[in-house]
C-alpha cells in the first residue's frame, strides 16, 4: 500500500504497472475514472472535478484546484487517498502536492509545454502541511464568479422535471414524501417539522423531493432559495471577502423557506458559525428549512455539535433502498418516456422484470440500463432478451453500491470477536488485549468507510489522525506477516458487508 511519504506496506508491489513520462496524463485519467466510481458522482462532482494534473516532476504529482478553500478541503480529506490511487496507476509517483490556479496561471494538459516564467506562480503546499481554515477575508477567500456580484446569493434553478407529480412513491419513500408534501400545503404562521432533515444514499429520490418542495412553495408566491452546501460556501466566502457579510445574513435570512441540499460538505468554523446563525434565525422566525444529506444529524463528524443538534431537532427522515416494486415503476416510467422519442423501442415484461430484480442500487442506475438497452437494440438491431440485457447491463449489476458500514458498526463486532467492550475500545487504556482490537478497527474503519483518518481519529475517543495511520499501517503490515490474523480481518470484512 502507498503511503503518504511513498513508502511501501509489505507484500511487495501490488502488481502495479510502472508509470512513464507519457503515461502520466492517461494514468491521472484512470485515478479520477476510479475515484468517480469508488465516492460517488456527488463526491467526485463536489471535490474532483476540478481537480488537475499540472505535471509529474521527480515522482511529484503537481495538481492543480481554482480556489484555496477546495485545495484546504482535499489535502485535509481526501490526499491519501488520492495519493494512494495515483501510485496505483503509476507507481513512480511518491508524492503529491496541491496548488490553486491563478487567473494568469490556468490548468494546462499535463506534459504540456510549461507556462512563461512571467505567469503566475503556483501556489503549492506539500502534502503534509496542516491546511488553515477559511476564516474570513484574506488569500483563502474564492474569487467572485464571472456574472455575479460580490456577496450576491442566487440559489441554484431548480429542475423543471422534479416535481412532485413526477415523483413515484413506494415503501422505501413514503414518510419522507409525506412530510416534504405536508410541508409545501402548510402556509400557517408556525412551520411544521422544522427543520425537515432528508437522508439517503445517492440516487434514491432526496433532491428530486427538494425540487419538488421548492416548486410548490414558489407557485404560493412565496419566497424559496435552494442551495448546495458548495454554493452556501461560496456565497459566505465571497461575502467576507468583499465585506458584505452583512448583505448575505440579511438576503439569506429574509425569505420563506430555505433549501439546502448535501450538508455534510459544510467546512470551516466560520461557515459552519453563520450556518448555524442562519438556521436558528429562520427557524426562530417560524420560516421553514429544509436539509438534505448522505447521512443522519449524527453522523456528520465534520459538522459543530450545536448544528448537529439543531438539525436533529426536527424531523429526520431516512430515505431507504428502493424495494423491487418501486425499481419497477421507475423502470416502466424511464422506458415509456424513451419510447416517446423512440417509438420502435420495445422491452418485453420478462426483460423488464429482470432490469428491475438486477438493478438495486439506485434510480440513477435504472436510467443507465434502460440507456444500454437503448443503445443495444438502436446498435445490433436484434430482439432484445433477457439474455441480451444480461450482456447490455452486466457493468451495471456487477458494480452495485456497496452496504454503508458505520464505525459504530465496526466498533462493536470487533469488541465482541475480542471480548472486550466498546467503551475499551474508545479509552485510554494500552493493554494487548486492548490495543490491537482497537488498531484493527481503525484498520477497518479506514478501508470500508470513506471517513478521512481525522474524522476515524476523532470517532475513536478524540485521537490524532497520526495514531490512526499508525494504526492502518501496522495491521497491513501484521497481514503481511501473519496470514491467521489475515484470514481474521477478511472474515470480520465479510460479516460488516453482508
Amino acid at each position: 500500500m502507498m503511503h503518504l511519504d511513498g513508502s511501501m506496506a509489505d507484500g511487495g508491489d501490488g502488481g502495479r504497472n510502472a508509470g512513464t513520462a507519457e503515461d502520466f496524463p492517461a494514468a491521472w485519467a484512470r485515478v479520477k475514472r476510479r475515484l468517480r466510481a469508488e465516492l460517488g458522482e456527488d463526491v467526485f462532482a463536489s471535490w474532483f472535478a476540478r481537480l488537475e494534473l499540472e505535471e509529474v516532476v521527480g515522482g511529484v504529482a503537481r495538481l492543480t484546484v481554482p480556489t484555496r478553500f477546495l485545495k484546504s478541503w482535499l489535502e485535509s480529506h481526501y490526499l491519501d487517498r488520492v495519493l494512494a490511487t495515483f501510485g496505483a496507476e503509476a507507481d513512480t509517483v511518491t508524492r503529491i502536492e496541491v496548488g490553486v490556479r491563478g487567473p494568469a496561471a490556468p490548468a494546462r494538459p499535463a506534459g504540456g509545454p510549461k507556462p512563461h516564467a512571467a505567469s503566475a506562480p503556483l501556489a503549492r503546499l506539500h502534502a503534509t502541511a496542516t491546511p488553515a481554515a477559511v476564516q474570513g477575508p484574506g488569500p483563502d477567500a474564492m474569487p467572485a464568479r464571472s456574472g455575479e456580484t460580490a456577496g450576491d446569493l442566487n440559489g441554484a434553478p431548480l429542475d423543471a422535471r422534479l416535481t412532485f407529480a413526477s415523483f413515484l412513491v413506494g415503501r422505501s419513500n413514503a414518510l419522507a414524501h409525506a412530510a416534504a408534501e405536508r410541508i409545501s400545503r402548510h402556509d400557517g404562521e408556525i412551520s411544521l417539522y422544522n427543520p425537515l432533515y432528508i437522508h439517503a444514499g445517492v440516487g434514491l429520490g432526496k433532491t428530486h423531493l427538494l425540487h419538488g418542495i421548492g416548486h410548490a412553495i414558489r407557485e404560493s408566491g412565496r419566497r424559496v432559495i435552494y442551495l448546495t452546501a458548495d454554493r452556501f460556501m461560496y456565497g459566505f466566502v465571497n461575502a467576507l471577502k468583499t465585506q458584505n457579510a452583512l448583505a448575505f445574513k440579511e438576503r439569506l435570512r429574509a425569505i420563506d423557506l430555505l433549501i439546502l441540499d448535501d450538508v455534510q460538505f459544510i467546512q470551516g468554523k466560520s461557515i459552519q458559525l453563520e450556518f448555524g446563525h442562519t438556521l436558528n434565525a429562520l427557524i426562530d422566525a417560524g420560516r421553514q428549512v429544509v436539509v438534505a444529506s448522505d447521512r443522519p444529524p449524527t453522523e456528520l463528524e465534520a459538522l459543530d455539535e450545536r448544528v448537529r443538534s439543531r438539525l436533529a431537532g426536527g424531523l429526520v427522515v431516512e430515505i431507504g433502498s428502493l424495494d423491487e416494486a418501486l425499481r419497477a415503476s421507475i423502470l416502466q416510467s424511464r422506458l415509456t418516456a424513451v419510447r416517446a422519442a423512440h417509438p420502435a423501442f420495445e422491452v418485453s415484461p420478462a426483460v423488464a422484470a429482470y432490469v428491475a430484480k438486477a438493478i438495486t442500487a439506485n434510480g440513477r442506475d435504472l436510467e443507465g440500463a434502460v440507456n444500454r438497452l437503448l443503445a443495444h437494440a438502436t446498435l445490433t438491431g436484434g430482439p432484445m432478451t433477457v439474455e441480451t440485457a444480461e450482456i447490455a447491463i452486466r457493468d451495471l449489476v456487477k458494480n452495485r453500491e456497496p452496504k454503508r458500514i458505520k464505525i459504530e458498526d465496526i466498533q462493536k463486532l470487533v469488541a465482541s470477536r475480542y471480548n472486550v467492550s466498546r467503551s475499551d475500545i474508545l479509552s485510554e487504556r494500552r493493554t494487548a488485549a486492548v490495543v490491537k482490537p482497537r488498531q484493527i478497527a481503525m484498520y477497518l474503519s479506514k478501508v470500508l468507510t470513506l471517513r478521512s483518518l481525522p474524522e476515524i481519529g476523532r470517532r475513536f475517543g478524540g485521537r490524532d489522525h497520526t495514531t490512526v495511520l499508525h494504526a492502518v499501517r501496522k495491521i497491513e503490515k501484521l497481514i503481511g506477516d501473519d496470514p491467521v490474523l489475515g484470514d481474521e480481518v477478511e472474515l470480520l470484512k465479510r460479516m460488516l458487508q453482508d
